[in-house]
């Protein structure tokens, strides 16, 4: 009875995280009325959009006389059509009118362009136009250019433009025309000469009023009207909900296919288009006409209760929609404008024959989830604990060799796990089941590379690190080459490792502070002063076991996530598993000879010689291979690194496909404005009970902090033994020890640093590109390893032509082709070896040092 008690108490626990994920707000724009039209009767059908930061809205229709007079229809209303420009400088400012439109135009298509508002078709009072022209604030005034004219006349058409690339869809070719057209036109803005071209259409039937969207590469299609004839010749619609996703394919124009996606709830016909992108996964539809009292518009008359309010959301990853608001009012045949931060609904219909001049705009709320009290303490535990073991240790560290090694008396599984840990990032960590959650399973290949590289590494490179006595992997490039290489592979590891610290602080930090009540700024400070803190007094002792520690905790927290999915999760783990073969989440392989896609040779092929970089010329993974007594249990932490690493990805993959079952079962608890690789931090804080969130929470901060301690004490290392200790050989161990501890504390200083300047500047693209040209020594720096181990004619000259050469063809490589980046590493390191032994066949006097340093003359016993 006990027992059933307290497994009752776990299941309500696990559970319990629905309490916290209630209270989640439904509003996700925060509404504001901006200043009305100055027509005061509003327009529909007006061509509206946002050029050097002005709104502009041009043209729409109206009716001077009401459409309903009494009840009844009043016949002396008539639709008159507007040719005015509008211009809103600013959101506190006030409207001007600026010139007019070649002719009075309305319901034609809207959309804007970094260089203005392109307007698209639309009708007057007599036809329907093809014209397309773009509309440009300048100097204070209206510009207007002439673009390439529809192919036929078109009005009540929908348009949105995906990269530099306008698509056209559906519309009616005049104002008697008894069927919707069914064309799917795209205008290349990128070319000298644009000219539309004739796509294959949706799978569908043609309509009128859709509401367009583009969202993650793609053009989307929702709703409209099909029109068809009754037994009386009279043209009516049926109002339709079915949606539609258009692919590129290769990016150009021309090129892509169409998937039927999910319906929306309700027809959205004439909603404001196009519809506004949310996050990286989301698109709103505000309002539109469900076309629940077309039947009845005469007969309701003024008494017409107007157009839905409903912010509708649909998500891209999991195929669903969802209500996240409310509109102030329901505003129909115009268009969603995205106006900085915010989105504006200008003028449009709000029932039959009536219009307003109110303009309203929306500004994006954050949702964020507060730590309670337990979760505090959960995480102070943590945190107290990982000081506490850097405290232990600080007592053993008597030299370097304590500091660096850990005396050589770390057992062989708490190295090897620190191996794992220190490859596994909390970007990672978040990363890799947030891909496999918006994607399928084609990467898992890519971790069981590491599998295969185990033997390489055991067989032939641990013995060169372990016989030959040496501290750092770049000794022995100075023993097998020059002293010049040594210190181009330290410099090269170094500015490597110091362009990755802040990353590894920052993202964690921002996608922490984007979920929660966290401040991005303590974030930053409390994991980097932790880290620096127990790095300085335990040294690598300290480190390995902290490592120990944060990988059960990471794995524990991605069990006990997947846990809590499978009791939510209606059928539990088969429920997860069925839901993810409907969506073909599992597919590990694509079969295609295509080296620009994730093909199965490029998973692997690319990975294994991407993974080879860490384990051979990585100074965080091979001090690991020097801190056990001896070489046999360095290959036993080798190969249990290699070990973990299979039940670990199956782990966060499988995390990655419940995540997409959780969200598929309630889209309602996504967070439209969040980032796909904050999809795991969101749901730890809005689903797991109160206090078990904490122990998550921390798992990331473990992740971010086994990775900044490893390059920490590893830079230090190389910093004093490959620079200080190489040039001043007599100095004192205790003066190399207190070296390493202050340059320890002056690299948590950086790293946390730059994380900080990174939270408060824009300079992250910047550091981006700064680690992207970092990235183009690894592929040469372990090229070398494998032109010193391998060959024995490699000499300096030729093994610093290599290095040179493989940069360079990495730079052109990721700078003028398509190459998938899984192939980086390997173009690298064979450059690097097979240019670096021709050109040491052709400089062959240039001093070599092969003599026990090569495969073929290692001794073969430890020294």
């Amino acid at each position: 009875m006990k027992w059933r008690t307290l497994i009752l108490l776990v299941v309500l626990i696990l559970i319990g995280g629905d309490l916290k994920a209630d209270d989640a707000e439904s509003q996700i724009l925060n509404w504001r009325q901006l200043p009305d039209l100055p027509d005061s009767l509003g327009v529909a059908g007006a061509f509206s959009g946002v050029s050097s930061g002005a709104l502009i809205v041009a043209g729409g229709a109206n009716f001077p006389e009401p459409l309903f007079k009494d009840g009844k229809v009043n016949p002396l209303a008539k639709k008159v059509w507007s040719d005015r420009i509008y211009v809103l400088a600013g959101p506190d400012g006030q409207w001007r009118e600026s010139g007019a439109l070649p002719r009075p135009l309305a319901y034609g298509a809207s959309v804007t362009t970094e260089e203005g508002l392109v307007c698209i078709g639309g009708s007057d009072a007599e036809r329907h136009h093809p014209d397309v022209f773009m509309l440009a604030w300048a100097d204070g005034k209206i510009e207007r250019t002439t673009l390439p004219a529809l192919p036929r006349p078109c009005a009540n058409t929908a348009a949105a433009l995906l990269g530099t690339t306008i698509y056209v869809a559906s519309g009616q070719e005049s104002p008697d025309a008894k069927e919707a057209m069914k064309i799917f036109w795209a205008l290349d803005l990128s070319r000298d000469e644009p000219r539309w071209i004739e796509l294959n259409p949706w799978p569908g039937p043609g309509r009128i009023l859709p509401v367009a969207a583009v969202q993650d590469g793609s053009f989307f299609l929702f709703s409209g009207c099909e029109l068809f004839t009754d037994d009386d010749g009279n043209v009516q619609r049926k109002y339709l909900t079915d949606g539609y996703r258009f692919s590129p394919g290769d990016g150009s124009a021309g090129a892509g296919r169409w998937k039927i996606i999910a319906d929306v709830p309700t027809p959205v016909v004439a909603a404001p288009s196009p519809a506004v992108s949310a996050g990286q996964t989301h698109i709103l539809v505000f309002g539109g006409d469900h076309g629940r009292y077309a039947a009845r518009n005469l007969e309701l008359a003024d008494g017409h209760p107007g157009f839905s309010t409903d912010v509708l959301a649909y998500h891209t990853i999991t195929d669903t929609w969802t209500k996240v608001g409310t509109l102030p009012a329901g505003h129909v045949t115009t268009a969603a404008v995205r106006w900085g931060q915010t989105i504006v609904v200008p003028s449009g219909e709000i029932r039959p024959g009536t219009r307003s001049p109110k303009v309203f705009s929306g500004t994006f709320g954050q949702v964020r989830s507060g730590f309670g009290r337990a979760d505090y303490t959960t995480w102070g535990i943590y945190l107290a604990v990982i000081l506490g073991i850097g405290f232990y240790f600080s007592r053993r560290e008597k030299g370097t060799d304590d500091f660096f090694f850990g005396g050589r008396r770390v057992c062989w599984w708490a190295a090897g796990i620190s191996i794992f840990g220190t490859q596994l990032s909390a970007i990672t960590f978040m990363a890799m089941p947030a891909k496999v959650y918006a994607t399928d399973w084609v990467y898992i290949l890519a971790q069981a590379t590491i599998i295969m590289v185990a033997p390489i590494v055991v067989f032939f490179y641990l013995p060169f690190f372990r016989r030959l006595n040496i501290a750092t992997a770049y000794e022995y490039l100075e023993m097998r080459f020059n002293v010049a290489l040594r210190l181009l592979g330290g410099i090269a590891f170094c500015l490597m490792q110091l362009g990755r610290m802040g990353i590894v602080l920052f993202l964690p930090a921002v996608a922490l502070a984007t979920v929660t009540d966290f401040n991005v700024y303590t974030c930053i400070l409390v994991m980097g002063i932790f880290c620096t803190i127990y790095t300085v007094m335990g040294g690598i002792e300290a480190v390995i076991w902290t490592d120990v520690i944060q990988v059960f905790v990471l794995m524990g927290g991605a069990l006990l996530c997947v846990v809590v999915i499978a009791l939510k999760v209606e059928g539990g783990l088969a429920g997860i598993v069925d839901l993810g073969r409907e969506a073909d989440k599992f597919k590990a392989m694509n079969l295609t000879w295509d080296y620009t896609a994730a093909a199965v040779w490029v998973v692997v092929l690319g990975n294994l010689f991407s993974n080879l970089v860490p384990y051979s010329a990585d100074q965080t993974v091979i001090q690991r291979y020097l801190t056990t007594p001896t070489e046999k249990q360095a290959a036993r932490a080798i190969w249990t690194n290699a070990a973990l690493t299979v039940p670990a990805a199956l782990i966060f993959f499988f995390l990655g496909t419940a995540l997409y079952a959780f969200y598929k079962t309630r889209p309602e608890n996504l967070n439209p404005t969040l980032d796909t690789d904050a999809i795991l931090p969101w749901f730890v804080v809005r689903e797991l009970p109160i206090g078990v969130a904490g122990v998550v929470l921390a798992a990331i901060f473990a992740a971010a902090m086994s990775s900044l301690d490893s390059s920490m004490n590893s830079m230090a290392t190389v910093l004093v033994t490959d620079f200080y200790y190489r040039f001043k050989p007599n100095s004192a161990d205790r003066t190399r020890l207190m070296l390493a501890r202050i340059i320890t504390v002056a690299l948590g200083a950086f790293g946390t640093g730059c994380a900080l300047l990174m939270a408060t500047y824009p300079i992250k693209s910047l550091w981006d590109l700064f680690l992207a040209l970092l990235g183009l020594l690894g592929g040469g720096l372990a090229g070398l390893f494998v032109l010193g181990i391998f060959t024995r004619r490699a000499n300096s000259a030729g093994a610093i032509i290599g290095v040179i050469c493989s940069t360079a063809t990495l730079y052109c490589v990721q700078r003028f082709t398509d190459v998938h980046f899984f192939l980086y590493g390997g173009i690298g390191i064979t450059t690097c070896a097979s240019v670096g032994y021709l050109a040491s066949l052709l400089i062959p006097s240039s001093k070599s040092h092969p003599a026990n340093l090569t495969m073929h003359t290692l001794p073969g016993h430890e020294q």
